[in-house]
């Protein structure tokens, strides 16, 4: 049987479109809701917002009746070359991702198999209204990698960001490599793919990670980073970042979950902002989501699923599971003192804002993340007829952060472009996407062996060496990470 939105006409590209009579979250700085509304686009940009709006002559109309328009989501952190590897390592912990990816098999990853994991992860992220991500692609081994990723990124019509990164070498070794440096220049020259540039920094005091710094510095290129990861990173890479000036509130620090105060406080004074990937930090182990620490000192806010490797591809499942992290830490440290939460901090409008505005903030883009006159068009409608979730429509951020679902992401625009209508993604051939992905899983299980390859689903526990220290391209180790705060969730400095 067929889907009763499958003969729907899809707006030309250039055609204005007007969204009619849904709920709107502008998430403007009032967090206006506005009901029964129109949402206008012309050229690209939200040219009017309110009821029973006059449109120009053949303006192609979608009748948003009974759903919710918000603006597009945005992703500040996605591994996006890893997708063909999708829920392959569902009971993985983060030491047994590093030795698969950092120590095993990261290297097998050809240019091509790149460029499948991005062409299918980038189609993914449309398909569930988000409409910008940021290719967190710490998977380029050469040049012709990068190549990859950006071609497949350029192929699909969403906003991207390629941060560029390489987890095979130092930062300091292939941020000097001409040829990166030139592809950098070129294809930021080409003005349809953002960039930033990706690393990580240990902690070491000889600091190594310093001439990467320089590197972005001199190219105009924002650095975002794993910051406070358990084992891996930790206050003493904040502190060398901030003496040594290479904080900045262009700077995403991811997870952010296991630093100190000190730490905060250093992020908050300079402006950067924490990318929270809640169900990767609940499950393989990073540190507790840290949002009720970020709240407290007033760090902005994004969001981000990390790699489907493991989780969920969608901005619903990181508000939902954010909302139920910080929910529970406020509930448990309450009943360790013997009191009850009677009113909760983190409300379902503020996940729905850090899924939005949060991500525009945090990539410099004061023109999306908010639906108000003026801005690029980037909507998603929210509505499914078909669903009995869909109705009543009673509080809509509620309705947002715990009922709403990819399946029910009806429409889709881009700058004004529709990507997906009825439910259904604009001009993705998946079954070609389909074919290249799974000769990506036939290369890597022909190059591993049946054996290995199953094994990898369940691997043995890696030695102590692994966990002490998951970067290849240092022999620096830290003890720090492995120091335990007084109680879980405590929030004072870790022990010196």
């Amino acid at each position: 049987m067929s889907h009763p939105d499958a003969d729907v006409a899809v707006p030309a590209a250039g055609q204005p479109v007007v969204l009619r009579g849904g709920t709107v979250l502008t998430m403007d700085d009032a967090r206006t809701v506005l009901p029964h509304a129109d949402v206008l686009v012309v050229d690209g940009r939200i040219a009017a917002i309110g009821p029973q709006l006059e449109v120009p002559e053949g303006t192609a109309e979608i009748d948003a009746s009974g759903g919710i328009v918000m603006p597009g989501m945005i992703d500040t952190h996605r591994h996006m070359w890893q997708t063909a590897m999708r829920g392959y390592g569902a009971d993985w912990t983060l030491t047994q991702y590093f030795v698969w990816y950092y120590l095993e098999h990261g290297r097998a990853f050809r240019p091509e198999d790149v460029h499948a994991g991005n062409l299918l992860s980038a189609w993914d992220a449309l398909e569930a209204g988000v409409t910008t991500t940021v290719d967190w692609s710490h998977g380029l081994q050469s040049v012709d990698h990068a190549e990859a990723a950006a071609d497949a990124l350029l192929a699909v019509p969403g906003r991207f960001v390629l941060a560029y990164g390489n987890i095979q070498a130092g930062p300091w070794e292939w941020t000097a490599d001409p040829a990166v440096q030139s592809f950098l220049r070129r294809r930021q020259d080409e003005g349809r793919l953002g960039l930033q540039l990706a690393f990580d920094v240990t902690g070491d005091p000889a600091f190594p990670e310093k001439a990467a710094f320089e590197v972005a510095r001199e190219l105009g290129l924002a650095v975002t980073t794993h910051a406070g990861v358990w084992g891996a990173t930790n206050d003493e890479g904040i502190r060398l970042m901030h003496e040594h000036g290479f904080m900045a509130p262009e700077t995403v620090y991811v997870h952010a979950a296991t630093l100190s105060t000190d730490s905060y406080h250093r992020i908050a004074a300079t402006g950067g902002s924490v990318s929270v990937s809640t169900e990767s930090e609940q499950s393989a182990g990073q540190g507790y989501p840290p949002t009720w620490q970020v709240r407290r000192h007033g760090i902005p806010v994004s969001l981000s699923m990390d790699t489907s490797v493991w989780w969920s591809s969608d901005l619903f499942s990181a508000m939902r599971t954010t909302l139920g992290a910080d929910r529970s830490r406020e509930h448990l440290e309450a009943h360790a003192r013997g009191e009850t939460v009677t009113q909760v901090h983190l409300r379902a409008e503020q996940v729905v804002d850090w899924a939005t505005r949060g991500g525009a903030r945090a990539l410099g883009r004061d023109d999306l993340g908010s639906l108000e006159p003026g801005k690029r068009a980037d909507v998603v409608l929210v509505k499914n007829d078909d669903s009995p979730v869909s109705f009543p429509l009673l509080n809509p951020y509620g309705h947002i952060a715990f009922q709403a679902q990819r399946g029910d992401v009806h429409t889709v625009l881009v700058d004004g472009r529709v990507v997906k209508s009825a439910h259904r993604l604009v001009g993705a051939d998946l079954g070609a996407v389909r074919r290249s992905v799974e000769a990506t899983v036939e290369h890597l299980r022909s190059t591993m062996g049946e054996e290995t390859w199953a094994q990898g689903m369940n691997p043995e526990l890696p030695g102590e060496d692994v966990l002490d220290n998951p970067y290849t391209y240092t022999e620096y180790k830290s003890a720090t990470t492995h120091g335990a705060r007084g109680t879980v969730f405590d929030t004072e400095d870790l022990p010196g």
